[in-house]
């Protein structure tokens, strides 16, 4: 085993509101990890740089993450795997799934917005898995909100209590450094022409800070003994009972604040831990080699129309080319090309840790949520699928291209990156797509035209919920104008409403039938 297989791993996701950063922390991670040498922020313009997780030609061109990818670095003596997440609102099925991959989050909130509908909604999905969050306010080089009554409002809003670690010196939009709760000392940090390399630090005393910021320091001072006095202080126990939040203040884009985020990561953020098998009962981390697949992705190299599996590492470790036992299927699965992936870039992995991401090549039988495992067996809880409020039904224009239209719309489906419901009524010829998010469908039209040269056409249905449904109650169900009942293609059965209004009709006219909700977030 290599020195770099012997260090801790922390494994965590970033999870935000659209536009509040995400992208622009995740390069600045690296860069104060030394893995790229400038950062450059995803603003969706002309000439500007991309970041490095972000390798669709959508996602470059809006300025937004699609796909989720894995980053691994290390730093000091980590490892430190960052499992990016979709930063839009209409991929947050696969953050959902992605969530289930790591061992902590960062939720990043927009100094000026505080908490937004997306970074409420993936915070329920944390607080469900009960996952450690710590809370950095970004932008505060920006005009915004008062510090305290961002406080207030994350304890208000998500019943966190804030734990700030850290304690702007200076308002939004003139920000000289932090006051580090723990030491008392003063972080000031030095701009850099455009936050293209790391921001200079200078630590000080109280006393240098005094002369140095003057009444800036003495507000944060006296704002600091305020949250001591209320309890505000951290306490690891109740973080790690996901009851409190560290805060830290930064600016992504100045690479203000981002060292201290690495280094609360490292000293607070838990390490990987026992697993819960779908049998009862946890999988240890010394136990023999085991991981589950979380994503399924194709088409990340137009030269190689390869399928990479993304597997987090749950248990023992990982060697290139063993054969281990695909737990769905009970049958062997080789393992001879296997990645680490730090964006599009790929490079052979010969071992990997408890919390770890391999990306294993040409995994055609795995799919999400499957176990592979070494030595004694173990099979883990399966991923949910969420509740879509999306509906197109779906046609390949050339009638001539069917059977690259069933492979391709197969595949996406295998994926996770539409749902696909059929029915007997509507046949394999004009399946039905359903989403989290409308782009999804966007991302669908774009690979069934380029990776499987099959272009389809769409047509949007007039269904806004799904609900889960019985065989045996399929036909009352569907017996309903306006009502459509369809099977998903992991056997659930579905029925279409065009609203709430409607399946509580349906309710009042055949009491007894079963119409229960699917997850809104959540997963293993």
């Amino acid at each position: 085993m290599s020195d770099l297989d012997r260090r801790p791993r922390r494994t965590f996701a970033v999870i935000s509101h659209p536009d509040a950063g995400k992208s622009t922390l995740t390069e600045a991670l690296v860069l104060h990890a030394q893995v790229i040498a400038e950062a450059g922020a995803v603003h969706g313009k002309a000439g500007r740089k991309g970041t490095v997780s972000d390798w669709m030609a959508m996602e470059r061109s809006r300025g937004i993450s699609i796909s989720s990818t894995a980053l691994q670095f290390a730093y000091r003596d980590h490892v430190v795997n960052l499992v990016d997440t979709p930063g839009h609102a209409d991929f947050s099925e696969d953050t959902y799934r992605v969530l289930s991959a790591v061992d902590s989050a960062v939720m990043l909130v927009d100094a000026a917005k505080g908490l937004e509908p997306q970074t409420l909604k993936l915070f329920r999905v944390c607080a469900r898995r009960g996952l450690p969050v710590i809370t950095v306010i970004n932008k505060w080089d920006r005009p915004g909100r008062d510090a305290l009554e961002l406080m207030d409002e994350i304890e208000s809003q998500i019943g966190l209590r804030p734990t700030p670690l850290t304690w702007p010196v200076g308002v939004p939009g003139d920000f000289h450094g932090v006051l580090d709760r723990r030491t008392g000392g003063f972080v000031r940090y030095t701009r850099t022409a455009g936050g293209a390399t790391r921001a200079p630090e200078e630590h000080l005393t109280a006393e240098a800070a005094l002369e140095a910021a003057g009444e800036d320091w003495e507000r944060a001072s006296e704002e600091a003994e305020l949250l001591t006095a209320d309890g505000g202080d951290h306490d690891q126990s109740t973080f790690l009972a996901g009851k409190t939040t560290p805060v830290l203040f930064a600016s992504a884009l100045l690479n203000f604040g981002v060292a201290q985020l690495l280094d609360t990561l490292l000293e607070l953020a838990p390490a990987p831990g026992p697993t819960p098998l779908a049998a009862g009962g946890e999988r240890e981390v010394d136990a023999d080699f085991s991981a589950y697949v979380f994503k399924v992705q194709a088409g990340m190299d137009a030269n190689h129309r390869d399928r990479l599996a993304y597997a987090r590492v749950c248990s023992g470790v990982f060697e290139r080319g063993m054969v281990v036992t695909h737990a769905a299927t009970g049958k062997p699965f080789a393992t001879k090309y296997a990645h680490t992936v730090f964006g599009k870039e790929r490079s052979s992995v010969e071992t990997a840790s408890p919390g770890d991401i391999v990306g294993l090549v040409n995994a055609n039988a795995l799919r999400v949520g499957d176990t592979i495992y070494d030595g004694a067996p173990a099979e883990f809880p399966e991923i949910e699928s969420f509740a879509p409020e999306h509906f197109v039904s779906a046609r390949v224009i050339d009638a001539g291209r069917y059977k690259r239209f069933r492979r391709g719309i197969e595949q996406l489906d295998q994926e996770g990156v539409v749902q696909v419901l059929r029915s007997d009524l509507r046949g394999d010829q004009a399946p039905v797509l359903a989403a989290v998010g409308p782009m999804q469908f966007e991302v669908v039209a774009a690979r069934m035209e380029t990776e499987f040269h099959a272009p389809i056409r769409m047509d949007n249905l007039a269904y806004s919920l799904a609900l889960h449904t019985t065989p045996e109650h399929a036909g009352t169900i569907s017996g309903f104008s306006g009502v459509e009942v369809m099977t998903r293609s992991d056997g659930t059965v579905l029925a279409l409403f065009p609203d709430k209004w409607k399946a509580d009709s349906v309710r009042r006219q055949a009491p007894g039938v079963v119409l229960e909700a699917l997850p809104v977030g959540g997963g293993r």
